[in-house]
This record gives structure tokens, sequence and C-alpha cells, in this order.
């Protein structure tokens, strides 16, 4: 679960008193979990603003209420506040916030979109593009939607076929190809024109 230092605790009953509204505490959830932004938000939170299948935490003076949906993500995570000469600084440490690596019992789908989230959408970034999974069909080829940059970008098939069904095919066994469902002809910001001309 989730390790929170006595001094955190401190911080926050501190922070929470000064408010002084019945029931406030603490809500933690992970933003873009599983990929290269994954971050973690802090929040107070009044009983109101809670979703209601958030998990709680009995602190020392407050509630820490952990996101349903951020409890794996986030389990084994340690918040810790640090006292310095300057002031004080928050740490939360969640070592499982930005994916862990799925093993081999995972599934080809688990494996794929790993792969999209921590390589291959962070490489298409840098041109303003991304890919997202449509589909895995039963015999291994991965359907893809092109998006941002990539969508109508004329080197979308040269990006496809040499870069990520390469990366693809070499890093995850049993993917047998790659294929585009993309309408190109729609992309409404395209890195890189497409060729219209006969």
């Amino acid at each position: 679960m989730i390790q929170i230092s006595e001094s955190a605790q401190t911080h926050f009953r501190t922070l929470i008193e000064r408010e002084a509204l019945p029931g406030l505490g603490v809500r933690l959830s992970a933003v873009h979990a599983g990929t290269p932004r994954a971050d973690v938000r802090l929040e107070f939170s009044e009983p109101g603003d809670l979703q209601g299948d958030e998990w709680a935490i009995d602190c020392n003076g407050f509630t820490l209420w952990l996101e349903a949906a951020s409890v794996s993500v986030l389990d084994g995570a340690e918040i810790d506040y640090e006292t310095k000469a300057t002031g004080g600084q928050l740490q939360i440490r969640a070592p499982k916030i930005k994916g862990v690596v799925p093993g081999e019992s995972a599934s080809l789908v688990e494996r794929v979109l790993y792969l999209i989230e921590n390589e291959i959408n962070p490489q298409l970034a840098q041109h303003r593009g991304n890919v997202a999974l449509q589909e895995v069909t039963a015999d291994g080829v991965v359907v893809l939607r092109f998006g941002g940059g990539c969508h109508g970008c004329g080197m979308a098939d040269v990006t496809l076929k040499q870069g990520i069904e390469k990366t693809l095919k070499e890093k995850v066994p049993g993917v047998t190809g790659v294929r585009d469902a993309t309408d190109h002809d729609t992309g409404a910001a395209p890195y890189i024109a497409r060729d219209h001309g006969g």
C-alpha cells in the first residue's frame, strides 16, 4: 500500500487545521499513468468533492483519499516531507506510475500498448504526433490510428513501415504486421503535407 511518513502526516495535518473545514482531507491520484508523462496529483478535498469510490487511508488527524482507478499504479508509493534550511519539500515516489514492463505472461495487447506509450509515442511527439491502438487482430496485425501532426502527414506510411512496424516486430513477439486505419484526408495539421498530385 502507500507509506506516509510521520513528517508528511504532520505537514498535511498542519495545513488542514489552518483551513478549519470539517472533513477536509487529501486526495491522491495518478495522471497519465503508464506513460512517460505520468505524474501524481495531490489536492485537498472536502467530502463533497469525492467521487465515492476512493480508498480511505486513515492518517494522524486526517484522511488520505486514494482514487480507485489509481490504486494499482500507486501501490508501493511513498510520501515524505523533508525539512531543509530553506523550508520544507514534499516528496512522492511512485515506482509503478510510469508502468511496469509487461512480463512474458502478459497479453499481446498489453505488450503492444506498453511499447506504444513508452517508446513509439514519445518519438512521434517530437513531430507533434501520436498513434492510438485500435485493435490487434487474431493473426497478430496491429491496427493503429494516427493523431496530431501524424494525422494527414505525407510521411505517415514511411513512419508506419520503417519505424513503428519494425519496432513492434522486433520487440513484441507475436506481432506479424501493422496497418493504418487513419483517414489521412481529414488531417487538420499534418507535420508534412500529403502530396495529392497526379
